[in-house]
């Protein structure tokens, strides 16, 4: 039985779906029949090594790229080829991202309530000085910050966890529908990174926004997302309810990943670095080969068979 490669649709509305999204680089095959569908009020966690895959499909739902081949659909309405320039600009307000660099994404010569003002002006949700100031205020409440404090100053003064809030206000400052975190905790210290996926889970849920988040962490996806697709060489190899990928892992890059989340009841026993690594070699090179089948293994839960030896 053939089985498209898609989560299962959830209740809440479709706002991005991918249909069968490939991308070359030229002789890179960067992405391998992607097709995958976000909706309003949930997340999809996109996990991965680096290479795989992962960034080069949000820079795709983002329209900082485009697909070789495939379909790009926003609320139905096919949306792969560039438009009028009135409709680019709707759907960038729609669609925004929170990068994965807290540092470089905030420019140092302006305050943040400089940051905060300008895409409330530029989107007209904000008019006059009272009202602007107000929305600005909000916004860094909504993100977890006191505005007394954080308005006036500038990124320098920030720590990282405090710049990545502000760069998750700016986001929301244009009312999206979709939001795409990009590896948004990697660059901050292990300390505040829940602080930020707890954040990212509240805000999805009270803004009922669609959410992408993409990590290479497979451990944070539980915390955030709904359901989740593991990715390898361009592929999507595991889908489906989160619960169920995590809990019953079928794919052996799955395993593996899930085999590397740091545990502190296992024992350190000497020479495991080495054998790991040996393992991971074994399982990329299994997982390399492109394979076009698959199987479902629970109600939302499906994996790509790998490729037959030659």
């Amino acid at each position: 039985m053939s089985i498209h490669p898609q989560p299962s649709p959830a209740p809440s509305e479709t706002v991005i779906r991918l249909e069968d999204i490939e991308r070359r680089f030229g002789p890179v095959h960067a992405l391998r029949g992607i097709s995958l569908s976000l909706s309003s009020g949930r997340a999809l966690a996109l996990v991965g090594e680096s290479g795989c895959g992962k960034t080069t499909c949000a820079r795709i739902i983002a329209r900082m790229d485009q697909p070789t081949a495939g379909k790009l659909r926003f609320r139905e309405r096919d949306v792969t080829v560039i438009g009028a320039p009135q409709d680019e600009r709707a759907y960038r307000r729609d669609v925004q991202m929170v990068f994965q660099d807290p540092f470089s994404s905030l420019n140092p010569v302006f305050s943040i309530d400089h940051h905060l003002s300008r895409p409330l002006i530029l989107h007209g949700h904000a008019v006059g000085k009272a009202a602007l100031s107000s929305a600005v205020s909000q916004l860094l409440v909504d993100v977890g910050l006191d505005p007394a404090v954080t308005k006036h100053k500038f990124p320098h003064e920030l720590s990282g966890g405090q710049r990545q809030r502000v760069n998750i206000a700016r986001a929301l400052a244009v009312q999206p529908s979709v939001l795409v975190a990009d590896e948004p905790t990697s660059m901050l210290d292990v300390s505040i990174r829940m602080g930020i996926l707890e954040l990212l889970e509240r805000i999805k849920r009270e803004k009922n926004l669609a959410l992408l988040y993409i990590t290479h962490d497979i451990a944070t996806a539980a915390h955030v997302a709904e359901e989740i697709v593991v990715m390898f060489a361009g592929q999507m190899v595991e889908w489906g309810e989160t619960r169920a990928v995590i809990g019953d892992p079928r794919h052996p890059y799955t395993q593996l990943l899930l085999s590397a989340v740091p545990d502190g009841s296992r024992p350190f026993v000497r020479g495991a670095s080495a054998r790991f690594v040996e393992q991971a070699e074994t399982v990329r090179a299994l997982s390399r080969p492109p394979s076009t089948a698959v199987e479902q293994v629970g109600a939302n839960h499906f994996v790509r068979s790998l490729a037959a030896p030659d």
